[in-house]
C-alpha cells in the first residue's frame, strides 16, 4: 500500500487531498492543529497534531511514519497563511510571520522528507506556491505573502537539482485563486466559475503522483 503525507489536512485543500488518497485506497497520515485533533477510525488514517514550526518535532514525526510505512511515496504541503499589506505598511514582522506560516512550516517536513525520498530512490512532494510567489509584478499588495512564497520555489528548484537522475521531483502548485468559502465570502463579486476547487487540486495530484519523475513539471500552474 501506498503512502502519502499530507500537512494541513483539516483546510481546505488538505482535506480534498486526504479524501481522494483515501478513496483510492492509500495510507493516508495527516497533520492537524491541537485544537482541531481529528480521530478516525479507519486504519488507512492517521493524523497527529505537530507543530510545523518545530524542526526536531517534525523529523520526529517523519521518523514515526517511516518506521510505520516503511516508504514515504507523495508529500502534499498544503499549510500556510495569506497576508495583505504593501511597502508602505509591511514590517519585518510580518515579513517573519509569513515566512513562518509559508516557508518553515514547509521546509521543516520537506528536508525530512526529501532525505527519505534519497534513500527510498523515488517519490514526489507537492508544495503549494502563488502567483505572486511566481511573478514579483503582481505581489505589491502582498509583500510579506509574496516573499514567503517566492521561497517555496527556490526550494524546489534546489531539491530537484540535487535529486538529479532520480526518481524522485518536488512540484510546485500554483492556484490562481482556490473555491473555497473563505474566499467567496471575501470576494462575493466574482466569477466563482473560474475558481479551481480543492477536489479538482486533489485529483490533479493525484493524477501525478503516478508518474515517473521526468514526467512531473517542475510547476503546475492551476
Amino acid at each position: 500500500m501506498k503512502n502519502i503525507i499530507v500537512t494541513g489536512s483539516s483546510g481546505n485543500l488538505g482535506s480534498a487531498v486526504v479524501n481522494k488518497f483515501l478513496e483510492e485506497n492509500w495510507m493516508v497520515t495527516g497533520t492537524v492543529h491541537k485544537e482541531r485533533n481529528k480521530v478516525s477510525e479507519n486504519k488507512r488514517e492517521n493524523y497527529f497534531s505537530l507543530n510545523l514550526l518545530d524542526s526536531a518535532a517534525c523529523e520526529a514525526f517523519i521518523n514515526t511514519v517511516v518506521k510505520k510505512s516503511e516508504t514515504i511515496d507523495v508529500a502534499v504541503l498544503t499549510a500556510g497563511g495569506f497576508e495583505m499589506g504593501g511597502i508602505s505598511e509591511t514590517t519585518i514582522t510580518n515579513i517573519n510571520r509569513q515566512y513562518e506560516l509559508n516557508f518553515q512550516t514547509a521546509y521543516n517536513i520537506a528536508q525530512p522528507v526529501f532525505m527519505q525520498m534519497m534513500k527510498q530512490q523515488s517519490g514526489v512532494i507537492f508544495l503549494v506556491g502563488s502567483q505572486v510567489g511566481m511573478n514579483a509584478n503582481e505581489g505589491e499588495k502582498s509583500i510579506a505573502y509574496s516573499l514567503s512564497k517566492s521561497l517555496i520555489f527556490r526550494l524546489s528548484e534546489i531539491l530537484n537539482a540535487a535529486a538529479t537522475g532520480k526518481n524522485i521531483k518536488t512540484t510546485v502548485l500554483v492556484p490562481k485563486i482556490i473555491d473555497t468559502p473563505q474566499n467567496r465570502e471575501s470576494m462575493p463579486q466574482a466569477d466563482f466559475s473560474e475558481w479551481i476547487t480543492p477536489s479538482a487540486i486533489a485529483e490533479i495530484i493525484y493524477n501525478y503522483s503516478s508518474k515517473k519523475a521526468e514526467d512531473i513539471p517542475a510547476t503546475i500552474v492551476l
